[in-house]
This record gives C-alpha cells, sequence and structure tokens, in this order.
C-alpha cells in the first residue's frame, strides 16, 4: 500500500547547465581533484596489501563463533589470530 506515502519531489537539473570548465575558476577547481604524478592518477586512500586476505566460508562450532563474538568488535582479527597461533605462523 503506497496511497499514504509521500513522493519525493524531483529537481531535474539542466546538463547544459554544468559549469564551464574553459574557465579558469572551474578550471582551477577541477584541476585540484585529482592527485598526478606526471600523467598517472595517484589513487587516494589504503594502498593495496602485500597480502590481502582471502574470503572463505568455513563451518565452525556455534560455541567457538559465540565465544569470539561475545569479545565483541574485531572477532573476527582475534579468531585469525588464534589460527595462525595453533597453525605455527
Amino acid at each position: 500500500m503506497t496511497a499514504n506515502k509521500k513522493t519525493t519531489r524531483r529537481n531535474w537539473r539542466n546538463p547544459d547547465d554544468a559549469p564551464d570548465l574553459s574557465k579558469p575558476k572551474w578550471r582551477e577547481r577541477f584541476s585540484k581533484a585529482d592527485v598526478m604524478a606526471g600523467k598517472k592518477v595517484v589513487r587516494r586512500g589504503r594502498p593495496p596489501s602485500e597480502s590481502p586476505k582471502v574470503s572463505t566460508t568455513v563451518r565452525l562450532d556455534a560455541d567457538v563463533v559465540r565465544y569470539f563474538r561475545a569479545k565483541g568488535h574485531g572477532w573476527q582479527t582475534r579468531l585469525n589470530a588464534a589460527l595462525r597461533k595453533v597453525a605455527g605462523l
């Protein structure tokens, strides 16, 4: 039943209203958007890991999962550390 829901108003914008990037004001603003190293864009944020995690599905006993989850945020990291310790890594 959607009769009681209000529709959102759509404020369509004219694509011809885009800023003129040939003007110095806009060219300067957009030139600062990307950091360049020569002609290559430097990606911001966290760099790729040298040893990335692998997504997998593992079936564990419920009490094991409960134990680690009860420890709070970061339980998967602690579970991984426990597995590494047992494996001797």
